[in-house]
């Protein structure tokens, strides 16, 4: 009595038995990897890994770049034999018959050996320093800092890496200013919230009355969070490039009048003249409520630092294409070492007080408007400081 062929695990009745044999499948005792949408799922997995850092260093994608290379030579190559053939058959010089094709074939195989020589060498120039440029991208959107390549190649080639360079070098930078930026908000957060928690805790345990002098401090200094708050929000705002501007026609001049005549009371309390010069009236396009912001913090940057006796002036005048807005004080000054980074976040003196935000909100405020800023002194023995503000004409 014959036996029937034994089944072997992964075959079906009557085929033959797998390769191997009596053991288990590569793939062990579930169902093959063909079985239920496995094998998409394995495709996903080979994509992931081409996208890996894996397969960067094992040279996946130089590896791509020499096959396209080799590919798109040869079709060069074959296309320029068969012209060099064509050409030379109309003209006389060989035959399109079978009666020459040694002479054929060999003119061919020069044409063929000169074209792949050329062209290799031309692309080669070019796809090496692509190659670098793909890999230093990856890296790069890796997290990696300090990424740069060399410029190298082809004039378009050099311009694209000096153009990676710039753009690496810039977010390296912004991510360096991202973490200024958190050291500083929390050094800034961390004297209020103190104070808060110190005077809440002080009422809570009886050591201090809940009356008006103790809490008058905790409000002041939720005052300050609240301040901060805002001003880095508005700082945000503009850094991603989403502040929103409201422009319509305004008259400067009478919101630095504006402006003035809210801080007559701090500038009389503290003994310091303000004022205002310029033209009487002047209409340009912008947005006011922001305008207004700017020319605020500029002359409460300048009562904080000018002293008793001394003078701030808010001058707006017509620059024929633009206006031009100049606050100037009789203040303390700012040293040459200090003012190139006057406004960058949280520069401020330890004794006048503030957030450190408002000369940094004034020039992205202007800087939205299309405008300029700058900032002008002769130093920090009582000479003062300019700073003036440029808006262009829209209207």
């Amino acid at each position: 009595m014959s036996e029937s062929p034994r089944e072997e695990p992964g075959s079906a009745p009557g085929e033959a038995p797998p390769p191997w044999g009596d053991r288990s499948p590569p793939w062990g005792d579930g169902p093959p990897p063909w079985a239920g949408g496995r094998w998409r799922a394995g495709q996903g997995d080979w994509h992931r890994y081409r996208g890996s850092a894996r397969w960067r260093r094992s040279g996946g994608a130089p590896w791509f770049l020499g096959c396209a290379l080799v590919a798109l030579v040869l079709v060069f190559a074959v296309v320029i034999a068969a012209a060099t053939w064509l050409a030379t058959a109309l003209i006389g010089v060989l035959a399109p018959s079978a009666s020459t094709p040694v002479v054929t074939a060999v003119a061919i195989s020069v044409v063929l050996i000169a074209a792949v020589a050329a062209f290799g060498r031309l692309f080669a120039t070019a796809v090496r320093p692509l190659a670098a440029i793909a890999e230093a991208t990856e890296r790069l959107a890796d997290g990696e800092p300090g990424v740069r390549v060399e410029p190298r190649g082809p004039g378009p080639v050099r311009r694209l890496a000096g153009s990676f360079n710039t753009m690496a070098e810039r977010l390296d930078r912004s991510r360096d200013d991202r973490r200024a930026l958190l050291a500083d908000v929390t050094h800034e957060l961390r004297t209020p919230l103190t104070v808060v928690q110190g005077g809440l805790e002080a009422m809570l345990d009886g050591v201090h009355p809940m009356d008006e002098d103790h809490l008058a401090p905790v409000l002041a200094e939720t005052v300050v969070m609240a301040r901060l708050v805002d001003d880095l929000r508005t700082l945000s705002l503009a850094d991603a490039g989403v502040l929103t501007l409201h422009r319509e026609r305004a008259d400067l001049a009478a919101l630095a009048r504006e402006v003035v005549a809210a801080n007559a009371a701090l500038a009389g309390a503290k003994g310091v003249e303000l004022g205002t010069a310029g033209d009487a009236r002047l209409v340009i396009e912008v947005d006011p409520v922001r305008v207004r912001e700017v020319i605020a913090n500029l002359v409460a940057n300048a009562l904080r630092h000018t002293p008793a006796g001394g003078r701030v002036e808010v001058d707006v005048r017509d620059a024929g294409d633009g206006a031009v807005i100049v606050v100037r004080d009789t203040g303390s000054g700012v040293s040459p070492a200090d003012l190139p980074r006057v406004f960058d976040r949280f520069q401020r003196d330890a004794d006048t007080g503030g957030t450190g935000l408002g000369l940094a909100i004034v020039r992205d405020l202007v800087a939205a408007h299309g405008g300029t800023v700058s900032a002008e002194s002769d130093g920090v023995a009582g000479h003062g400081a300019t700073f003036r503000v440029s808006l262009p004409r829209r209207d």
